[in-house]
């Protein structure tokens, strides 16, 4: 199973980590970032559709930063999908 690791840009989360396989995401481990949310996130997209999680999550908004912790995972979702 291809594992991935990506770093997010304008987040508090230093790098996100999951696999990707048969189009299903599994293994999300977000390093730094709010710990209890990011946890939950991961919880919940577990064995959930690649695709269907970028729906979900892209465009998320933290502060009004214009991304967040959420929608940086979404492009790294984006980015390991282009890859494969």
């Amino acid at each position: 199973m291809p594992q991935f690791q990506f770093r997010p840009q304008g987040v508090c989360s230093r790098s996100v980590t999951f696999s990707i396989d048969d189009g299903k995401v599994h293994d999300v481990s977000f390093e730094g970032g709010c710990n209890g949310n990011l946890k939950a996130v991961s919880k919940l997209v577990e064995g959930q559709d690649a695709q269907h999680i970028i729906e979900v999550l892209k465009g998320n908004d933290c502060g009004g930063r214009g991304t967040s912790c959420a929608d940086q995972f979404a492009i790294g979702l984006e980015q390991a999908l282009g890859q494969m």
